[in-house]
């Protein structure tokens, strides 16, 4: 994943229409690396989700952030995959602390998605953040 939040950001105001929203969240699911068969597994499935969602996890110490996230994911949804993308660019490669601390409402609301997701997608949203914050909180458990 080499697009950052604030990139993302940048994109989505450049666009008004939302069919062109739409179609920049589907090429932001296309950029993300792709998973192993390995890494779609049940263990990595994201349960709530009406589509498959996967995240991959791998954490790396850092003795003064304490531990890092990184994250790889996936959907078997276009739209879905782009809303990983959106996730995985705020939250992958962060100290679990801040993970814990960040609000991606923020970032939904300047984007204007919540309002524009349908109730399944929305849940679904929810349970990938909600995902990564408890992988986050079980990183610094053990730390």
């Amino acid at each position: 994943m080499t697009t950052a939040i604030a990139d993302i950001l940048e994109g989505f105001e450049f666009l008004e229409d939302w069919e062109d929203r739409y179609r920049y969240v589907i090429e932001l699911g296309r950029e993300l690396e792709p998973l192993s068969d390995d890494e779609r597994s049940e263990a990595n499935r994201v349960h709530g989700c009406v589509s498959q969602v996967w995240l991959s996890k791998r954490i790396q110490e850092d003795g003064d952030n304490g531990p890092i996230l990184f994250y790889k994911g996936d959907s078997d949804a276009h739209i879905v995959r782009g809303l990983v993308a959106i996730v995985l660019a705020q939250y992958s490669g962060v100290p679990a602390k801040e993970i814990l601390e960040t609000d991606i409402e923020n970032v939904f609301d300047k984007i204007g998605l919540k309002e524009h997701l349908t109730p399944q997608r929305s849940n679904g949203l929810s349970s990938m953040v909600q995902r990564i914050k408890d992988d986050a909180s079980a990183a610094l458990a053990l730390n």
